[in-house]
């Protein structure tokens, strides 16, 4: 997609172009989806092919220009993010091509990281654990050093929210808060509440300094026939769980429209292939117009055998990558082809070994840049690595 109508980035000594996402890029029609993977290639939309406009060259508009960075990433806790294991991935960073960390800043139960103002959080003390002693000390320091920052922000899976003020949280049909099968509560997607308590933690992130908000956990709980069974949704106006999901990033996104940053949203791995939303409200047609990168989760150990073919997907690493980024950029391509917008892929990859797995392989370097070099030759370059513990295969970025 090297000559489709867009222009190229250019930034001058003096003036950098204002981003503008208010355009489609016409890509024209696609041959009725037969295309051979070189042909993908060349459509793929990443870093190079941002939409740019040659327009715009108000000085008032330089800072709200949105400066595209290809990252490549690895995920951080809060906790790593506040001891020293944070000095070794800033080293590893400043050796390697890794240009990227993901930091928790709303986590999975539903604890802010960092002592915040936010009235909400202040509210419900949401923020009383305080992993990040200083996020503005931690912030400058990553600057310093060149780092992209993604404020993770674990959105409708929120216990700690849901027990504060049960009246958001997801309600059992025959009365009482829901939970999931490990006991966790979840707010209810629905409510708008939710909404804006997530979006005003995002709007503290960014001006606190991070480059982006990438919304992980905006779907609803897994197991979609039976949560649809027990669960009483707060929903008047009887819109799909794919509708609720696309509506929040559409809503979360017009409220930061303003900012210098990018939202991304994280996804089941397994939607770049399949047909509907999972029961879970991902739908990939729908988000993947909402935001401006879409993440999938794409570990293979998270992929039932026998998908796209593979005994055990988790023993298959470049395969399984292969094949799902395969799929993803089909479905981008159908909707460039209808004159809609899409976001750029940014893949998460596996440096675990899923030992839970039957059959699993033990994860280390050699598995990691499998995954990277299959993305890699479809031109999506950007990724990210995720490993629970922050304990990363660095020999797999390290000059050798």
């Amino acid at each position: 997609m090297k000559n489709n109508g867009l222009y190229k980035i250019q930034i001058g000594s003096l003036i950098i172009l204002l981003i503008l996402f208010t355009f489609p890029i016409n890509t024209g029609a696609l041959n009725n989806g037969a295309v051979s993977e070189d042909e993908m290639k060349k459509k793929v939309l990443n870093y190079d092919t941002w939409y740019l406009s040659s327009t715009g060259y108000a000085t008032e508009n330089l800072a709200k220009t949105k400066i595209p960075r290809e990252a490549k990433g690895l995920y951080v806790t809060g906790n790593t993010a506040s001891n020293q294991k944070i000095d070794g991935l800033i080293n590893l960073l400043q050796q390697s091509e890794l240009n990227a960390l993901v930091i928790d800043v709303k986590e999975d139960a539903g604890y802010v990281t960092y002592k915040s103002k936010v009235p909400q959080v202040m509210e419900i003390t949401s923020d009383r654990k305080n992993f990040i002693s200083d996020i503005d000390v931690l912030l400058q320091r990553l600057k310093e050093n060149n780092i992209y920052t993604i404020a993770r922000i674990v959105t409708f899976k929120d216990p700690f929210f849901a027990g504060a003020k049960p009246e958001i949280a997801m309600q059992r049909k025959n009365g009482g808060v829901w939970r999931d099968n490990k006991g966790v509560s979840w707010v209810d997607p629905f409510q708008k509440e939710v909404w804006d308590y997530n979006i005003a933690i995002a709007k503290e992130a960014i001006e606190k300094g991070f480059d982006e908000i990438q919304f992980d956990y905006v779907r609803f709980p897994e197991n979609g026939a039976k949560v649809n069974r027990e669960v009483a949704f707060d929903n008047p106006e009887n819109k799909s769980k794919a509708e609720v999901i696309a509506d929040f990033l559409t809503y979360a996104k017009e409220e930061l429209k303003d900012y210098p940053i990018f939202i991304s949203a994280d996804v089941f791995g397994l939607t770049t292939t399949v047909v509907d939303d999972m029961g879970i409200g991902q739908q990939w047609e729908l988000i993947t117009q909402a935001v401006d990168y879409i993440s999938p989760m794409m570990y293979p150990s998270h992929y039932a055998n026998r998908t796209y073919g593979l005994p055990i997907p988790d023993a298959y690493p470049y395969e399984t990558i292969k094949f799902g980024l395969l799929d993803a950029i089909k479905k981008n391509n159908k909707l460039l082809a209808e004159g809609k917008q899409v976001a750029i892929i940014r893949p998460w990859y596996q440096d675990f070994t899923a030992t839970w797995v039957q059959g699993n392989i033990k994860y280390g370097p050699s598995e990691v840049n499998k995954q990277i070099q299959a993305g890699y030759e479809l031109n999506i370059n950007e990724y990210l690595m995720w490993n629970a513990s922050n304990n990363y295969s660095q020999a797999a970025w390290l000059p050798k």
